[in-house]
């Protein structure tokens, strides 16, 4: 078993944890069970979290790894199934989890790191607007990598439908000098034309805003970094769409929580379950959606 430290601290209004093991640190807030903080010694760190975020009660964290459940993004743009299992009059973006009180269900050794349990009791039919009992948590695997798994299981008597993401904004060197491996051949949705269909052709590099929803994505993206010397993977298990999101500058700078060339050092790619890709479980059911974060040297 790895040697391991957990100790409590507060950013702002917000309680979090401090996971160390081996070279590993990872800072993960109770609030939204939203990581904050991922790095691997003296390397560059792996999550991006803004200079200027807020660790405000109630208001997700700009950066880290916010997870959005049981919808994503818009709820008007998600199908109607997922529209229809909300009962409530104002839908918040990237439905009801990310701001909420989540608990700790345990923190153990591992062979090669330290496993923290968090699950949100909310979810078990005491979110406003959504009476579905679900019990819902997130597993969080520090070693010489990260892995999250989202985890929903329906203890109702109905089947439950859902949309979700692991929405996770990730260190660049600059965003204007990396590309994406993985996603040649693949349709998307391009949300900033009218949500038309495209095709990508080649890797994926950025010269503008981008905000697209790729389709039947598969298992394994990376961002390639080449004045880092690095090669970012995410390995993805339960998705088969994957969420690509840079603000540019423009948008940056509408954001009071993000520094006007914030955008630079970031890139959104976020593991999901979203547009035809959603979720159904009947009563008793589970599905475990999985993100695992490597890095290896170019």
């Amino acid at each position: 078993m790895m040697d391991h430290t957990v100790e409590t601290q507060r950013l702002g209004d917000l309680d979090c944890w401090r996971l160390t093991t081996g070279n590993a640190e990872l800072v993960i807030a109770r609030q939204g069970a939203q990581v904050l903080r991922y790095r691997q010694g003296d390397e560059p760190p792996v999550v991006w979290l803004s200079e200027e975020a807020l660790f405000h009660t109630g208001k997700s964290v700009r950066g880290g790894i916010p997870v959005c459940w049981p919808w994503f993004g818009n709820l008007q743009r998600n199908p109607q199934p997922v529209q229809a299992m909300y009962h409530g009059t104002e839908a918040p973006a990237h439905g009801l989890a990310r701001t909420r009180e989540w608990q700790s269900a345990g923190i153990e050794a591992t062979e090669h790191g330290v496993r923290m349990t968090l699950h949100l009791p909310q979810a078990e039919g005491e979110l406003p607007g959504w009476p579905h009992p679900m019990r819902l948590t997130l597993t969080v695997d520090l070693a010489h990598d990260l892995r999250l798994t989202l985890t929903s299981h329906n203890l109702g008597q109905d089947d439950v439908t859902f949309s979700q993401a692991l929405h996770s904004y990730l260190a660049v060197s600059d965003v204007r000098q990396v590309h994406v491996e993985g996603v040649d051949g693949l349709d998307y949705v391009e949300t900033l034309a009218d949500w038309e269909t495209r095709r990508q052709q080649g890797a994926l590099s950025f010269t503008g805003e981008t905000d697209r929803i790729y389709l039947e994505a598969p298992e394994h993206l990376a961002i390639v970094d080449s004045a880092w010397k690095r090669r970012l993977s995410l390995h993805t298990t339960g998705s088969r769409s994957a969420v690509i999101w840079n603000p540019w500058t423009e948008r940056a700078r509408a954001l009071p929580d993000m520094a006007d060339e914030g955008w630079q050092g970031m890139l959104c790619i976020e593991t999901a379950n979203a547009w035809d890709d959603i979720v159904t479980l009947a009563p008793g059911q589970q599905h475990a959606l999985s993100v695992r974060f490597t890095c290896e040297t170019l």
